[in-house]
């Protein structure tokens, strides 16, 4: 039993994300993540890359940026595994501020 796979690690991180969202929204999410969606993946991923870099911009916003990159990763190697600890660890964060809002 070895590490995980870089993809492995990226499929994790999207499901722990699913978790997080509302139920249509997660829905979306795997929709996207399916092989077959790859023609649509692709171009959303940079147009949430590209609303990313416009954040000045209203409606818009940085947190477009991860999430393109998130989606690009998904059919570019090399982006999986920085990607994918990117989300864990933004993860962590949200769960160490809902531990101590709770107290």
């Amino acid at each position: 039993m070895g590490f995980p796979s870089a993809r492995q690690e990226l499929r994790t991180a999207f499901r722990r994300i699913e978790a997080e969202l509302p139920p249509r929204f997660a829905k979306a999410m795997r929709w996207l993540r399916h092989r077959d969606s790859r023609l649509i993946r692709i171009p959303a991923g940079l147009g949430l890359i590209i609303g990313g870099v416009f954040s000045f911009l209203p409606i818009l916003g940085v947190w477009m940026l991860p999430l393109g990159l998130m989606l690009l990763a998904a059919d570019i190697p090399f982006l999986q595994r920085p990607m994918a600890r990117f989300a864990t660890w933004c993860l962590g964060l949200i769960e160490r501020f809902r531990r101590r809002r709770s107290g």
